[in-house]
C-alpha cells in the first residue's frame, strides 16, 4: 500500500511583519489545508496495515524496541497535533469576531501564526525532542516549529511500521513457497531412498526444513532484524529492502539437493542398462584375460629364451561390487547404486585396457616370429623372381633360417641372425644382376 508523506511546512516566519487582514486571510487558508493534510498523514498512518500487525504481533529483539519508541512516538504525534489544532482554532475564533480586524487583533494573530505562543505538554515535547536534547517540560513551540517536531516524529514511526511491513510483506510467503518446495523434493527423495541417516542429502532436507521453521518464527518475531537500510543515505521512511541472504542460502542448498535427487532418478531410470553393459565390459576383459593365459602358454611352449609376463586372473573386487550393485538395484537403494556405478564403470574400462595390454604383452614374441618369418618369404620370393633361388649359398642359409624359425622352441635371437644372414647374402647376390640390368638400359 502507498504510504503518506510527511506533513507540510508552516507558511509564517517568526519575525514577519504584522500583516493586513487578507495576508491574515491568506495564511489561515494554507493552515486550513495543512492541517488537513496532517490529519490525513495521521489517520493514514493509525490505519496502515503494518501498524495493525505491530500491534497484534508477539514481538521480540529490535523490534520490539523500536516499535515501543514508535508507539510513544505516535501518542505524542496525536497530542502534538492536539496542540496545532487548539492553534488553529484560537486563530479562526480571532478572525472571525470582526469583518475588519483592528490593529491590535492583527497583531494577536500575527503572534498566533509566526510566535512561538503554542505549549504543548511535557511528554509530547520530549518524546518528539531533538538529538541535542530533551524539550522542556511546557516547552512553546511556534506552528512552524510544531510541524517540523510532528514531521521527525512521524519520519521515524513510518520508518518501523513500513520496513516491518515490508519484511512480513516479503519473506514469510517465500518462506512457505520453499517449504512447500522442499516438502516436495522430501517426498521424491525418500522414494529413491534419500532419508536422514540414509544419505548425506537427506540429512541436509532435515537440516533446510529446521533452518526454515527457525528462519519464519524469527521474522515473524523480529522483522526489522531482517532489514537493510538503504546505502544511499535517503532519509526517506521505508528507505532499504529486506534480508533475504539466510532464505537465499537456504533456497541454494535445496536446489543442490533437487539436482542430487535428479540425478539418483536417472539412475534409476538407466540402472538396468548400465549394469548389462558393465557385465558386458568385464566379461571382455575377463575373456582377454584367459586368451592372454593361453597365449602365454603357447609362447612358452614355441618361443626359447624369451621372457613371458605373467597374466593375473579376473578382477574379484569388480565382480563382487557388480553383484552388489545388482543387489542395490532388486533392493531399490539408488542412492548407493549410483555412486557405485559411477565408480564401476571407470574401473570396467580400467580393467578391459589392462587385460588388452596384457595380450598384447605375450603375444609379443609370437608378433616378432610371425614378423621374422614374413620378411624371409619375402626375400626368398625376391631372390626368385630373379632366378636365383637355386644359389647354393642363399640356399643353405634360408633352409637355415627357416629351420629356426619353424621349429619349437624357437630361439628368436638366432632366428633373427639367421635371417639377417640370408638378407646380406641376398643383397649381395642381386648386385651384379641389378647392375647388368642398368647396362643394358
Amino acid at each position: 500500500m502507498g504510504v503518506p508523506g510527511p506533513f507540510p511546512g508552516s507558511p509564517g516566519r517568526p519575525d514577519a511583519p504584522v500583516p493586513d487582514r487578507e495576508e491574515v486571510d491568506r495564511a489561515l487558508e494554507r493552515l486550513g489545508a495543512e492541517y488537513e493534510a496532517i490529519e490525513t498523514s495521521l489517520l493514514a498512518l493509525q490505519d496502515h496495515a503494518g501498524r495493525r500487525l505491530l500491534e497484534g504481533a508477539e514481538l521480540s529483539g529490535t523490534t520490539k524496541e523500536r516499535w515501543a519508541a514508535a508507539e510513544r512516538s505516535i501518542t505524542a504525534l496525536w497530542s502534538l497535533f492536539d496542540a496545532y489544532t487548539a492553534a488553529l482554532e484560537s486563530a479562526r475564533e480571532l478572525r472571525e469576531r470582526r469583518r475588519w480586524p483592528s490593529a491590535e487583533d492583527l497583531a494577536e494573530l500575527t503572534e498566533l501564526l509566526h510566535g512561538e505562543g503554542v505549549t504543548v505538554p511535557g511528554a509530547a515535547a520530549a518524546d518528539g525532542a531533538p538529538e541535542d536534547g530533551p524539550a522542556r517540560p511546557g516547552e512553546r513551540f511556534s506552528l512552524e516549529g510544531l510541524v517540523a517536531r510532528m514531521n521527525g516524529l512521524y519520519a521515524r514511526s513510518l520508518d518501523v511500521i513500513v520496513a516491518a511491513d515490508a519484511v512480513w510483506s516479503a519473506l514469510p510467503a517465500r518462506i512457505d513457497l520453499l517449504s512447500a518446495e522442499l516438502q516436495r523434493t522430501r517426498s521424491l527423495a525418500h522414494s529413491v531412498g534419500v532419508r536422514p541417516g540414509e544419505h548425506p542429502a537427506g540429512d541436509d532436507l532435515e537440516r533446510i526444513t529446521e533452518e526454515l521453521l527457525r528462519l519464519r518464527e524469527r521474522v515473524i518475531a523480529d522483522p526489522l532484524a531482517f532489514w537493510v537500510s538503504s546505502s544511499t543515505g535517503s532519509s526517506a521512511p521505508g528507505g532499504g529492502r529486506p534480508d533475504t541472504g539466510r532464505y537465499d542460502r537456504a533456497a541454494r542448498a535445496l536446489e543442490d539437493i533437487r539436482r542430487e535427487v535428479a540425478a539418483v532418478l536417472d539412475v534409476r531410470q538407466d540402472a538396468e542398462r548400465r549394469l548389462m553393459q558393465l557385465r558386458d565390459v568385464l566379461s571382455r576383459a575377463d575373456r582377454t584375460l584367459t586368451e592372454a593365459r593361453q597365449a602365454r602358454g603357447e609362447v612358452l611352449a614355441k618361443i626359447a629364451a624369451s621372457e613371458v609376463p605373467a597374466v593375473s586372473g579376473p578382477s574379484t573386487a569388480l565382480h563382487e561390487q557388480l553383484a552388489a550393485a545388482a543387489d542395490y538395484r532388486r533392493r531399490a537403494q539408488w542412492h548407493r547404486l549410483s555412486p557405485l556405478l559411477d565408480s564401476l564403470e571407470e574401473r570396467a574400462e580400467d580393467e578391459l585396457h589392462r587385460a588388452r595390454e596384457s595380450l598384447t604383452a605375450v603375444t609379443a614374441p609370437l608378433a616378432v616370429r610371425a614378423e621374422l618369418r614374413g620378411r624371409l618369404d619375402a626375400y626368398r620370393a625376391k631372390v626368385a623372381r630373379h632366378g636365383m633361388a637355386a644359389d647354393p649359398l642363399l640356399t643353405e642359409r634360408y633352409d637355415l633360417a627357416r629351420r629356426m624359425l619353424w621349429s619349437a622352441p624357437c630361439d628368436l635371437r638366432a632366428a633373427e641372425q639367421a635371417v639377417w644372414r640370408y638378407q646380406q647374402a641376398a643383397a649381395e647376390a642381386l648386385v651384379p644382376q641389378q647392375l647388368e640390368g642398368r647396362g643394358e638400359s
